[in-house]
């Protein structure tokens, strides 16, 4: 695949007005006729529709090789509008227990490390679901058959946490519909469950949501010198940091996200500088509940090819096999890793680092 020479514009921070210029949806029918689906096309009056059988077939997205030179115009003025046909939750275990049925999928951001595009194709678009009312539904019966949490664990040691956010981001999915809104309701009325998600997008909406402790943020944290080349449109990590204190206020369970950690000449060195702007950014009541995950970078061979079709210049530090080695993926490619030894290395001092200039932040997992 060429590599033409795009990355030059995509660096720059996206103020939230120019993430979403949808100019097309593509929909279902049926989620066209959803209240949920008529909200959507409502707030993008302008935009051509057009009508599809299903939300993962549509060949002009994701069948075309050509759209990768236009990755990022293609998430700017392309929706999808669809159902979700499976509604399942997926034990985890890990930062949650379980994986919550998508509300969404996909992001009018574009963080070059991102895992979801690898199962897309040639663009990454926000698909909607429009039948919000099942999906919320389906979420208050599995918790309700879990019942009380009877010994705690890493992901929280009262409540049965689900991720309501691993394909989207839903502080931006929030600018689109009110899936997110109606999830943070249906858990505020959930004892026993909490909500989760991880973001990289600040949204000052949700601070008058009421979640009443039942949804957990997640913002996700990195170095400012690899959040320019990597976090692409996203809200510069200082304004995530200065959001947290707010969230708090607000009635929201506030954690970090360390991730993706990437290793290179002075990595160490700038992760110590981020801690220490996290540390003065934050108040008492903040670090009073604070809590972190730590994720080493993850890649993969489909998404590294990608890349290089539009954003070649961050494969250099993502892609890089004198320090990673290869593990067969479960969809047939192959995903890369920090190598074993080293990677331990790594994670201890890493940690170390967390525990000495953030001793209040319990270290909820690193891997």
């Amino acid at each position: 695949m060429a590599a033409p020479q795009l990355y030059w514009f995509v660096t720059d921070v996206v103020p939230h007005s120019r993430l979403l210029d949808i100019r097309r949806i593509f929909m279902e029918p049926e989620a066209a006729a959803l209240p949920r689906g008529q909200q959507v096309l409502a707030r993008f009056p302008d935009a051509e529709r057009i009508e599809v059988d299903s939300h993962t077939r549509i060949p002009e997205l994701y069948g075309d090789e050509a759209n990768v030179a236009r990755w990022v115009r293609i998430k700017t003025e392309t929706l999808v509008l669809g159902v979700k046909k499976s509604l399942t939750a997926r034990p985890n275990g890990r930062s949650a227990d379980f994986i919550a049925p998508s509300t969404a999928n996909g992001c009018a951001m574009a963080c070059a490390y991102c895992y979801v595009p690898r199962r897309k194709g040639y663009s990454n678009p926000v698909t909607v679901f429009a039948n919000i009312d099942r999906i919320t539904g389906y979420l208050s019966r599995h918790v309700a058959r879990q019942g009380v949490k009877d010994a705690p664990n890493q992901c929280d040691p009262h409540a049965w946490v689900y991720d309501v956010g691993e394909n989207s981001d839903c502080s931006l999915d929030a600018r689109i519909s009110d899936n997110v809104r109606d999830l943070v309701a249906c858990f505020r009325d959930l004892p026993t469950a909490k909500a989760s998600f991880a973001t990289k997008h600040v949204n000052r909406d949700l601070l008058d949501w009421d979640p009443q402790g039942r949804t957990r943020i997640r913002f996700s944290l990195m170095p400012a010198r690899d959040a320019k080349l990597l976090d692409i449109r996203t809200s510069p990590v200082a304004e995530r940091i200065a959001a947290i204190d707010d969230f708090v206020a607000a009635g929201y369970e506030v954690h970090v996200n360390l991730s993706p950690v990437v290793v290179r000449d002075g990595w160490l060195d700038d992760w110590a500088e981020l801690l220490d702007q996290l540390d003065a950014g934050i108040g008492p009541r903040a670090k009073g509940q604070l809590a972190a995950e730590v994720i080493f970078l993850t890649h993969n061979d489909r998404l590294h090819e990608v890349n290089l079709g539009w954003h070649p210049k961050a494969e250099e530090v993502l892609w890089r096999p004198d320090l990673q080695q290869p593990k067969r993926s479960q969809t047939g490619g192959w995903n890369v890793r920090y190598r074993t030894g080293h990677k331990g290395r790594y994670v201890a001092a890493l940690t170390e680092l967390i525990t000495a200039r953030l001793p209040y932040c319990r270290i909820r997992y690193a891997f």
